[in-house]
């Protein structure tokens, strides 16, 4: 029988753990969770060379796919999504592919991770080529789907990278640059949910935050880029467009107005008329 899995494994401190009470359990998955942003911290190279890879392949056009299965599909789906509201990059240039389809971010989808050609399909689907980049996400790394997307992406000369709790796993020994931090066994055990998720969850924000900001999508540590598409939104564009132009309320409010409502392009057009005026 082989051995158990880094993140199948069962956790000392918590074999009680249904005979605990509502504090001593709350208290037990709050001092674990704690343990992940050290973990994160050990794989810090590893996710600039990633940031470096990813930005070289959006400035160039490419794209980038998150892929996985489960709860690390969703982190992926999650994380894409939020990048055209947030720094206003075109939607197809982030794109997530979740094992079972667009069901699978509401309901698990029984044995959709099995399939590593079903992944291939979905990458065939959506074009990728030389010069995209794929991040597979699996916290065992030996998921099938996670696998076979690497496998495709090799194949057509794109971009991989594996985000992973277990650093000697296919999936990272696959990948040309694996961001595998250690979290150890789960409160629940095989619960990947938990820390597994939260350290994916870590990975991915960091570096989609960090590519974007190297792409210029961010002015000082404002979102300049963002897509005011709500009150609360629009409000904020409001702020930025103040603070980065010096101007009040009611000339910001114009620029807006005259950019359409895009904070990037209202104070690029501020800034554009105050060099015109400059004295030479």
């Amino acid at each position: 029988m082989k051995p158990k899995l880094p993140t199948e494994k069962e956790l000392e401190s918590s074999r009680d753990l249904d005979q605990r009470s509502s504090e001593e359990i709350v208290a037990l998955i709050h001092a674990e969770d704690a343990k992940v942003c050290g973990a994160v911290e050990q794989v810090l190279p590893q996710i600039v060379e990633a940031v470096d890879v990813l930005v070289c392949a959006l400035h160039g056009g490419g794209r980038w796919f998150n892929v996985g299965a489960g709860t690390s599909g969703r982190m992926g789906a999650l994380d894409a999504a939020e990048i055209p509201p947030t720094f206003g990059l075109a939607r197809h240039c982030v794109q997530a592919i979740i094992a079972g389809g667009s069901i699978a971010l509401e309901r698990a989808v029984e044995g959709a991770e099995d399939h590593p050609e079903d992944a291939k399909l979905a990458l065939q689907t959506a074009g990728l080529q030389l010069g995209d980049a794929v991040v597979a996400l699996s916290a065992s790394g030996y998921t099938p789907f996670a696998l076979g997307a690497l496998e495709y992406a090799h194949s057509v000369g794109a971009r991989c990278i594996a985000i992973t709790c277990n650093p000697s796993s296919p999936l990272a020994e696959m990948a040309e640059i694996a961001i595998a931090p250690v979290v150890g066994p789960e409160v629940l055990a095989g619960s990947t949910r938990m820390k597994g998720g939260l350290a994916q969850k870590m990975v991915l924000h960091t570096l989609s935050t960090a590519v974007m900001i190297k792409l210029g999508r961010v002015d000082g540590n404002l979102l300049s880029h963002l897509m005011p598409n709500s009150k609360k939104l629009k409000e904020r564009a409001l702020d930025i467009v103040m603070h980065l132009t010096g101007t009040g309320e009611n000339e910001a409010r114009e620029l807006l107005e005259q950019s359409n409502q895009l904070p990037a392009e209202a104070v690029a057009r501020f800034r554009r008329k105050q060099s015109s005026t400059a004295p030479s």
